[in-house]
């Protein structure tokens, strides 16, 4: 059952919540409202560039690496869609809700992590997002092109998550649009003599660029999904919440993936941005103009995000501190101004640290993640005191949860010997021609660990009493 909140959407009022518990009176949104947010979210150039890995950098020929595209993503969305669930559930960010498992003090390590990640995107976007300018109005420099998006970014996050929420739903549309006309132009003109033959199959390579392109690609968005459902009414129906969800990042995803893996076989153009100008012909400008406001869009998730974590950290030190848009607006110009200066440092050795970049991430954030979901899922079956959440002593989860933390480390070292990137390689990814199954194992060995010892928690925590390190 769906139940409707009387609370209104208003997308150009400033919103005033951050981290704190949304109210029951304030709940309102629809399930279906999280497949627009999540399949426009994805219709940008980083996505495209993710796709691009899968025949440029894995050397797959184009429907081997259509296949291991569709396949990463359908299996790392569940993940994603779980924790979506989350936010009607108990109405709070993503990253405050891991104070539960890690304690307040002890959640600030995944908290970084996160940090890291919403730097790592936003920065990346813009890139992006400063080549399209570029294309598009060619008197722009990138430089200023990467200025301009990440201004717009920080205009929407200023106004919140109404406005998110509501330029995402117009937006699904006309971006939808644009990109199947691309595709068509871009087939019609013709791919190239050597595209049928080009590329070399390996399994190695399949089950990289379905990590990396799916996998990864949907883990990555575990921390954000909560954010923008936990508006929604707690009575909110699980199974619309999930599978709107899912879909929607699904499809969001799997097309412009599939678009970059075209690209990086039709073009040798370093650029993927600039090849697809190309390819697109006429109709070229169109796409650099919604891939610009394509990347401010997507960045708006991005800061809004890393403000959120922002602020968590810092209520960390300050208990009673529950910031409203004035906070945010602080934390976001200084996100951003961060973000500019790695988007124009690293912006000549784009592919190649972007691709390091989400490696890395995969290997932080599967630990997290089956840490978060075995605890809410299985654990604890939702059921969390929120209040103890913001308090200084961590109420009935402690400051530092030793235990978490550890199997937290144990599971990036269970990685360790079957990770396989341009700066390690492991034992066991050395021995199996450089696949890397890394995150498999890690899931495989950590759920069972971390359900142990979840469980024996729980039972001997009693009246308050909380067998956390202090």
């Amino acid at each position: 059952m769906s139940i409707e909140s009387s609370a209104q959407e208003h997308p150009l009022e400033v919103e005033q919540y951050t981290i704190e518990q949304i109210p029951e009176d304030q709940r309102h949104g629809r399930p279906r409202d999280l497949f627009t947010v999540w399949f426009t979210s994805n219709l940008m150039p980083l996505t495209i560039v993710t796709g691009a890995l899968a025949t440029v950098v894995y050397g797959l020929p184009f429907w081997p690496a259509v296949f291991a595209i569709i396949l990463g993503n359908a299996v790392g969305a569940i993940l994603m869609a779980l924790h979506s669930v989350q936010g009607p559930k108990l109405g709070i960010p993503q990253m405050i809700q891991s104070r539960a498992q890690y304690g307040t003090i002890g959640s600030i390590l995944v908290v970084g992590v996160v940090v890291f990640m919403y730097v790592g995107f936003f920065a990346s976007n813009l890139v992006l997002g400063g080549q399209s300018i570029n294309q598009l109005v060619s008197g722009v420099s990138v430089n200023w092109g990467i200025a301009i998006c990440a201004i717009l970014s920080l205009v929407v996050v200023t106004f919140g998550y109404d406005l998110i929420h509501g330029l995402n739903r117009w937006l699904s549309v006309v971006f939808t649009l644009v990109m199947l006309i691309s595709v068509i132009i871009m087939v019609s003109n013709g791919l190239g003599p050597h595209f049928s033959s080009a590329g070399k199959f390996s399994w190695s390579g399949f089950m990289g660029a379905a990590i990396v392109t799916g996998i990864l690609w949907q883990i990555a968005y575990a921390p954000y999904v909560s954010d923008y459902s936990r508006y929604m009414p707690k009575e909110s129906s699980t199974k619309p919440v999930f599978w709107f969800s899912y879909f929607g990042v699904v499809l969001g995803s799997v097309l412009p993936m599939i678009i970059g893996a075209m690209v990086g076989i039709a073009s040798s153009n370093a650029s993927q941005v600039a090849a697809i100008k190309q390819l697109s012909h006429g109709f070229g400008w169109v796409v650099m103009l919604v891939f610009a406001v394509g990347i401010v869009n997507t960045n708006t998730l991005n800061l809004y995000g890393g403000v959120l974590c922002g602020i968590t950290v810092g209520q960390n030190f300050k208990n009673d501190w529950l910031p409203k848009a004035k906070a945010r607006f602080v934390f976001a110009a200084v996100f951003v101004a961060a973000c500019l200066v790695a988007a124009i440092a690293y912006q000549t050795t784009f592919l190649t640290s972007y691709y390091n970049f989400i490696l890395l991430l995969t290997y932080l954030l599967v630990p997290w993640t089956v840490i978060n979901l075995v605890d809410f899922y299985v654990i604890h079956h939702g059921d969390y005191d929120v209040p103890s959440l913001f308090r200084a002593d961590g109420g009935k989860y402690g400051r530092f949860d030793t235990g978490t933390v550890v199997l937290y480390l144990i599971g990036f070292a269970i990685e360790w010997p079957f990770m396989n990137t341009t700066w390690h390689e492991g034992y066991f990814a050395k021995h199996m021609s450089g696949t890397d199954i890394s995150w498999l194992v890690c899931i495989a060995i950590l759920t069972p660990v971390y359900y142990a010892y979840g469980k024996w928690e729980a039972k001997n925590k009693h009246h308050g009493e909380v067998s956390h390190a202090a």
